[in-house]
């Protein structure tokens, strides 16, 4: 079968199927009685940025894994682009991407010749892959490495080649399992536009990350999974506004001598964490203007006022904390 020719005809009756992925009821449990997935239920829509989260051992390369064959699944359905996993899982495989958390290439290949490899895999043929080879290695800032040997690459070029021979058969949908680990922050930054670039141009991508900032940056939806279990399931946007409350960073304009009846006198919770900073919550009875207010009574100036950082950590972490 030459999945290459076979894929194309699949091509034109994407644009008539508005569900990208759809999981339903699907469960894994191993031969030693562990269930690594109970009863997963999502659905992601055509050209959505879905991320999954999760802790280590939560499920999330196990999803990823039953997806591509990788792993047999115990129960349920997982469809993509129409294919069903149980009909026609090499069609279902030919038009999706997949980058690994682990480095699963030859090191003694170079990058060119291991996404031209990736390509006749799915039956294009190493004339007709070269063009978008060295573009996705250019895109992806690889091309002055083309011909090296892959073992010589740092942990981040290593990352992002896993990307590029992902792409090279042009998936529709692209699986990404922690594909920014072990890259530093710019080039992070870097992958993150192209990302953001590949979405847009059509391409489905379901992410996992530990990298919470991400989903922030890059994610329209998201699940969060805890043993094996969908524990949350919203917009990015929905669930950062139901959080209770939000932290703030303050930073006062002079060093504080702090006071056990300053801490205490304050109507609202506040933690100061050196001489100069202090940490308040901001909930629906404690509004930002409050603390300010309460700020100036005690004589002290503000020089700046920022959110904590992460919101979407916050709420992770309050949910995961949860006892079942």
């Amino acid at each position: 079968m030459n999945t290459r020719k076979t894929f194309t005809k699949y091509e034109n009756l994407l644009s008539f199927v508005s569900m990208a992925i759809h999981i339903s009821g699907l469960s894994k449990t191993y031969s030693n009685g562990v269930s690594a997935l109970k009863n997963i239920n999502v659905d992601i829509q055509q050209g959505d940025f879905f991320a999954l989260l999760g802790a280590n051992g939560a499920g999330k390369t196990t999803l990823i894994g039953i997806i591509t064959s990788l792993v047999n699944k115990t129960a349920g359905k997982v469809i993509i682009n129409d294919i069903d996993l149980d009909v026609d899982p090499r069609l279902l495989r030919s038009i999706v991407g997949v980058v690994p958390q682990e480095f699963n290439f030859n090191i003694f290949e170079t990058p060119l010749e291991i996404i031209l490899n990736q390509a006749g895999y799915y039956g294009i043929s190493r004339t007709e892959a070269m063009p978008f080879a060295l573009e996705l290695l250019e895109k992806l800032a690889l091309i002055e490495k083309k011909d090296v040997p892959s073992q010589t690459l740092s942990g981040g070029m290593k990352r992002r080649l896993m990307i590029a021979r992902a792409l090279i058969h042009k998936p529709t949908v692209l699986l990404l399992d922690e594909p920014t680990a072990g890259v530093d922050v710019e080039l992070r930054v870097g992958m993150w536009e192209y990302l953001k670039q590949l979405n847009a141009d059509g391409v489905t991508i379901l992410l996992t990350t530990h990298y919470l900032e991400e989903v922030e940056q890059l994610c329209n939806n998201a699940a969060i999974i805890k043993d094996g279990e969908i524990i949350k399931m919203d917009s990015v946007k929905n669930l950062l506004n139901s959080l209770q409350s939000e932290p703030y960073r303050i930073e006062l304009s002079e060093k504080t001598e702090i006071t056990e009846k300053m801490t205490n006198s304050a109507p609202f919770k506040l933690v100061f964490i050196d001489s100069t900073t202090l940490e308040v919550s901001i909930n629906e009875s404690t509004s930002l203007q409050q603390v300010i207010d309460w700020i100036s009574s005690q004589k002290l100036n503000i020089s700046g006022i920022r959110p904590k950082g992460n919101r979407l950590e916050e709420l992770f972490l309050s949910l995961v904390a949860k006892p079942d």
